[in-house]
């Protein structure tokens, strides 16, 4: 198959918090699929390597490796990792690059070629897709792509729907993949399909609203759910909407969650409520440190980076943005910029490297995941890449 590398800004800056350097932005969920899982099907190929110079360091058994963009010899395509391609995309045929509105986004090394750098020569194809200007911008990816991504994927390939679940719209937009359902569910298929994977499991007095797609062994616990990609292995419960789940997260309680990006290991204590609407209606501006960012969004909840942790009653507020490793307590309204490892979340306090990894030593096999060697080296890698310690 063709082989593709994703190539990462080598600084992401203040616009990627809070998963600039935690680990590489190819993993981030655009719609229904990561960046690096929508690049391989959109060129039909097998993403070798991501060349992420903000997240180098040791990395966990199974992941994409990171390499070296010396180390990138055609034939291959070399993609732009902030750019989200729709899929399907069209061919690309003999082209040399990919271009979206003026920009390549993409371009082809032939046999033997060693990659240089991004080059304007050579034929190029126009292909549609989402700029990603940061973090913020994948809530747009969610809403530009799930309903899309859902209906591709619904190939008749069902279990029938059980006894006591009520289906409103049309059931072929519901494909049930290996999950369990109560009695006393509602899949409201009206908007858009629903796609439960193999080992979901559904409670009873859950409300999903499509376009939905949860992944592999997430649990959905009773609530309202809205235009949500979610997995694997999450725990949800409550009132979310319009927010994308990169894995293994924890919102097991009461609290609103709207239009948020949520990284993975996050557990969300209850009663944590994020708001996701200005009293003013206008448009929402981040604030990163001394950084000021406007997104042009007037939705927009939090952007929660990998490893976060709140305390019940937890509010958030618009536009926060919560650094990979915080542990928020203390004080109920969260700052709109909580630092990497904040301990407390209202001091200059960080959470030291041994009581972050005896932490994940706990957390990371209450989903079978095992804290081996491999893992805990790119744990130790991220704390001192986002503390300088």
């Amino acid at each position: 198959m063709t082989k593709i590398y994703l190539l990462e800004p080598a600084e992401p800056g203040p616009a990627w918090a809070p998963f600039a350097g935690a680990g590489p932005l190819s993993e981030l969920r655009a719609g229904a699929w990561r960046l690096h899982e929508r690049w391989a099907q959109a060129i039909h190929g097998t993403v070798r390597g991501i060349v992420a110079p903000h997240s180098a360091g040791p990395r966990p058994t199974g992941t994409v490796p990171l390499l070296d963009a010396e180390s990138l010899v055609g034939p291959a395509w070399v993609a732009d990792a902030t750019f989200a391609p729709k899929l399907p995309m069209r061919a690309v045929a003999n082209n040399r690059r990919l271009l979206h509105e003026g920009r390549a986004v993409a371009w082809k090394l032939d046999p033997g070629e060693t990659w240089k750098g991004p080059f304007a020569g050579g034929d190029g194809v126009v292909v549609e897709g989402r700029l990603l200007r940061g973090a913020w911008d994948l809530i747009g990816a969610l809403e530009q792509f799930l309903f899309t991504d859902t209906l591709a994927a619904l190939d008749g390939r069902s279990d029938p729907i059980p006894d006591g679940t009520t289906v409103l719209g049309n059931p072929a937009a519901v494909s049930l993949r290996g999950a369990t359902l109560e009695p006393g569910v509602l899949l409201d298929a009206r908007q858009g399909g629903i796609i439960l994977e193999s080992g979901v499991e559904v409670r009873s007095g859950t409300r999903i609203d499509g376009p939905f797609w949860a992944r592999e062994g997430t649990m959905l616990v009773g609530g309202v759910f809205r235009t949500v990609s979610a997995g694997p292995r999450c725990r949800l419960h409550g009132e979310i909407s319009t927010s994308v789940f990169s894995g293994y997260a924890n919102k097991s309680h009461d609290g609103f969650l709207g239009h948020s990006v949520v990284g993975e290991w996050v557990n969300l204590g209850a009663g944590t409520i994020t708001s996701n609407l200005k009293n003013t209606y206008g448009p929402i501006r981040l604030e990163i440190g001394a950084t000021r960012l406007d997104t042009g969004r007037t939705n927009l909840g939090a952007l929660i980076g990998h490893h976060v942790k709140t305390a019940i009653g937890t509010l958030l507020p618009t536009g926060a943005v919560l650094g990979s490793g915080a542990q928020l307590f203390g004080a109920p309204r969260a700052a709109k910029f909580v630092p990497p490892f904040a301990w407390g979340g209202e001091t200059e306090e960080r959470i030291g490297l041994e009581a972050f990894l005896e932490m994940a030593r706990r957390v990371l096999p209450r989903r079978d995941v095992v804290v081996d060697q491999a893992m805990e080296a790119s744990l130790r890698a991220m704390h001192r890449r986002l503390t300088g310690a």
